[in-house]
């Protein structure tokens, strides 16, 4: 039986970090390729083998992937919702040619497999905002979204015309205690956590009423490799799954913190992201996930505040 070889690229981005480490106890420390165009992250440093890799470079990437037998592509490479509004040409880009690359190596290497996610950024104002469906109208108003649809589109054409296994998941806002978000339009709701802990107040750029689709990282990652594990029959789905976990509002998170730090406080000073979050659905149904593969979240609102608060602490040596 071949073995299973796994290159992640964008390796120490907030998910990559956590799905990395996740791999390695999966598969092995030796066959989880890490690559970045950053230096490599310190949660990373000893698991594993790590690779300086620019996805833009079609050719050093098909190089990596023929000198280690790579089997299998994560590619979490790409410039997020907030950061890519200020540079819109350059998000395309880049989300673009690098989700190309890896399609195309994958056709010509025959690469078993292919992780490329995409996010809740697809859906626009014309999207129904509550229990978003996984068919609907999508008119993304973000270049991150226009973006992520577009690759849903060439990763399902990629796998009617040449057979690629490609798999994604549209992400909610993710939330995590191990690596910084990147630039976001749900970046608040890790911020507020170290805020809370720092500063006791913490100034929230979406306004308080501001419902989002959200996700524990533990269940992100949980969910990324179940799809990835699940049985090829089982996809129904080749452009992206709807995944979800939780939704709530900036008001409804910072009361979940007050149960843990009374004193606590928040003040909102709406910036340009809160058109962007305007734009985005306010729940997910994600009842084809449940029912392809199984997807189910364990984390509600209450028991992530407590998780991410506890480990936090142990972080910055607050008792």
């Amino acid at each position: 039986m071949k073995k299973d070889k796994i290159l992640v690229i964008g390796a120490c981005g907030q998910i990559g970090v956590e799905l990395t480490l996740a791999l390695r106890k999966m598969y092995g420390d030796n066959n989880v390729v890490a690559s970045d165009l950053r230096e490599e992250h310190d949660l990373l440093k000893g698991t594993g083998p790590y690779v300086s890799l620019d996805v833009m470079n079609k050719e050093m990437l098909h190089v990596l992937v023929i000198r280690h037998n790579i089997t299998q592509v994560y590619l979490l490479a790409a410039i997020l919702s907030a950061t890519g509004e200020k540079n819109p040409l350059l998000a395309w880009h880049i989300n673009m040619q690098s989700l190309l690359n890896v399609l195309d190596i994958a056709k010509e290497e025959g690469l078993d497999k292919i992780y490329w996610p995409s996010s809740i950024a697809v859906f626009g104002p014309s999207s129904p905002k509550v229990d978003t469906p996984q068919h609907t109208t999508i008119e993304p108003t973000t270049i991150y979204g226009i973006s992520k649809f577009a690759g849903e589109r060439w990763c399902e054409y990629y796998n009617h015309r040449y057979g690629i296994d490609v798999r994604s998941l549209r992400y909610p806002g993710l939330i995590s205690y191990k690596s910084a978000p990147g630039g976001g339009t749900t970046d608040y709701a890790v911020e507020i956590y170290h805020e809370a802990l720092e500063e006791g107040t913490y100034k929230c750029f979406l306004s308080e009423d501001t419902y989002l689709p959200m996700m524990y990282m533990h269940d992100a990652i949980r969910a990324t490799i179940e799809l990835m594990e699940a049985p090829g029959e089982k996809i129904s789905v080749r452009s992206a799954y709807n995944l979800s976990g939780m939704s709530f509002s900036p008001k409804e998170i910072s009361a979940a913190i007050q149960q843990h730090i009374p004193d606590f406080t928040i003040s909102y000073e709406p910036d340009y992201r809160q058109e962007i979050a305007n734009s985005w659905p306010q729940s997910i149904d994600d009842s084809q996930a449940s029912k392809d593969w199984g997807w189910k979240p364990q984390y509600d609102l209450a028991k992530m505040t407590e998780d991410m608060l506890k480990n936090l602490k142990k972080q910055k040596g607050i008792k």
